[in-house]
């Protein structure tokens, strides 16, 4: 199970246990019991702060497991084996149950403590996925700082007939107390949030008390992490605030052209990112929504920002760094079948459709290397390009025409997404050439047509072009004194991490030049 490498790695980590936890463990004599069987006597090995018990309950998974501190029966449960990107949420449970303290701020681990309902949640992930790892460790957290809250984390490829009686087509898919809770990634605020009804209205409240800033910078993604940097080692008083920190990053799997950084992937440049951030005097404001920026008077004055919690914030500068997010189709059928057979994320969602034909929509890059990455997954692969050539890079090009089940149609523009009711059955497309419409049979539906800018929010008061995106000057000035914008959501071409990252610099030395110049 664990080569030898991981498991100095994780003999390194489990010296971090502060007290003795027990995995708890519920196994039949299957094949797949027998390998979290070896994998749970692995870990024991590597400490004497660790043991296993073993237990058959019908009222749990077989084979699943429980971390638990010694001698109690609560924590998070894991059905199935928690290897691939599983495995950082199967250690960071085994450190935390273990007394090793979370990074999160001291008020909402005290928020989570302080829930007073009985709460199960179940979370199907596959292990290929880049997402889930966020959601399965954040109600994990919760399962270990609250005896009343329960979380079992299930690996879909272990138990597929749940997947199946669920009509799950996306992880990560969140259930609470057997009702569908959400899907997609979630941070830890988010979740806490959405099952505290109170906390909206206390945060707002909160942060609306908050002195002004000397600059608010909105949206968390590497532009906005570097803007907040920047501004946060020039002393003045730095606010970031965002939906989620990381931004698209998070969305992106493998990052091999930041310079000086060979390989990484998204969620671990994500997490660098947060940890230099918060090596400075930044208030970070997470889960927030801007709904509504309202530009000074003059020159001078305070801008205000209103969130969609209710919370109104002001600040003499402001950095608008709120990036992109993946284009819909925008054809009938697209938002009925989303997560049930709609996807964006084929490193995600791929493994769910093992044995299944699908169609990727999209032929630049990111549409081509889904397909090959299907390809290897599933029974068929139909790429479909509205353009009449693919856009893609040529040598991925070659790679997808030499795959025996992909076939690639150009000119092809998409109509409708067909379903049951409960997930897609099949996709509608018209022949740009001839006007012809075709019905394809399928199950999934990969979306791969690029990005919009979170822009629409601003109104008309910060100036526009016809694609949403700020325009910027040289400097990052929009047409608004005092306001900035950086990344994936300006004018600036060719939307890149790198890029983003040296913008968002940028746009915070010239809000504090506008500081310095202005009275």
């Amino acid at each position: 199970m664990l080569d030898t490498q991981l498991q100095t790695q994780l003999s390194a980590y489990l010296e971090k246990l502060t007290k003795p936890i027990e995995l708890v463990a519920n196994l039949d004599d299957s094949s797949a019991s027998n390998e979290v069987r070896q994998l749970l006597g692995q870990i024991a090995a590597l400490s004497d702060k660790v043991s296993v018990v073993e237990e058959k309950r019908a009222d749990f998974r077989q084979p699943s497991f429980l971390i638990t501190p010694q001698g109690e029966r609560h924590g998070p449960r894991f059905a199935g084996s928690p290897l691939g990107h599983e495995f950082t949420s199967l250690v960071l449970a085994l450190l935390q149950t273990g007394g090793h303290p979370s990074k999160e701020s001291q008020a909402l681990l005290e928020q989570i403590k302080q829930l007073p309902d009985e709460l199960h949640f179940e979370t199907y992930y596959s292990l290929s996925c880049h997402n889930c790892p966020d959601v399965v460790q954040a109600l994990n957290l919760l399962a270990i700082l609250n005896p009343r809250i329960h979380h079992t984390a299930i690996d879909g490829g272990k138990f597929q007939q749940e997947i199946s009686d669920r009509n799950i087509m996306g992880v990560p898919a969140v259930f609470l107390n057997g009702e569908s809770f959400g899907h997609g990634r979630m941070t830890l605020a988010e979740i806490v949030n959405k099952v505290d009804s109170g906390a909206a209205a206390r945060q707002a409240q909160s942060l609306s008390e908050q002195a002004p800033f000397d600059v608010l910078i909105i949206g968390s993604g590497p532009a906005g992490a570097a803007a907040a940097v920047y501004t946060a080692r020039k002393g003045i008083r730095t606010g970031l605030l965002g939906e989620r920190f990381g931004g698209q990053v998070l969305d992106t799997v493998d990052i091999e052209n930041y310079i000086s950084v060979p390989k990484t992937e998204g969620s671990r440049l994500a997490t660098a990112l947060r940890t230099h951030v918060e090596d400075y005097q930044v208030d970070v404001i997470d889960a927030q929504q801007a709904v509504q920026l309202t530009p000074a008077q003059e020159r001078g004055g305070l801008h205000q920002l209103h969130t969609a919690s209710g919370a109104i914030l002001s600040a003499k500068s402001i950095i608008l760094a709120t990036g992109a997010r993946w284009r819909n189709m925008g054809v009938p059928g697209e938002e009925e079948y989303r997560t049930r057979g709609v996807t964006y994320c084929p490193h995600c969602d791929g493994p769910l459709f093992k044995g299944k034909r699908v169609a990727v929509v999209g032929g630049g890059n990111s549409g081509v290397e889904a397909a090959i990455d299907l390809a290897g997954l599933v029974e068929y692969v139909t790429l479909l390009e509205f353009a009449d050539v693919l856009k893609a890079d040529q040598v991925l090009q070659t790679k997808l025409r030499s795959l025996p089940n992909v076939e690639v149609i150009v000119n092809a523009h998409t109509q409708e997404v067909l379903g049951d009711g409960q997930q897609v059955s099949g996709l509608v497309w018209k022949d740009r050439l001839t006007d012809t419409l075709h019905t394809l049979p399928l199950a999934g539906i990969f979306v791969q047509i690029g990005l919009l800018p979170n822009t629409t929010w601003l109104g008309e008061q910060i100036a526009r072009n016809k694609m949403g995106e700020i325009i910027v000057d040289s400097r990052g000035e929009t047409n608004q004194p005092g306001i900035f914008a950086a990344g994936d959501c300006t004018t600036v071409p060719y939307k890149q991490i790198i890029i983003a990252s040296g913008e968002g610099a940028k746009a915070a030395l010239s809000a504090f030049d506008y500081l310095i110049r202005t009275e």
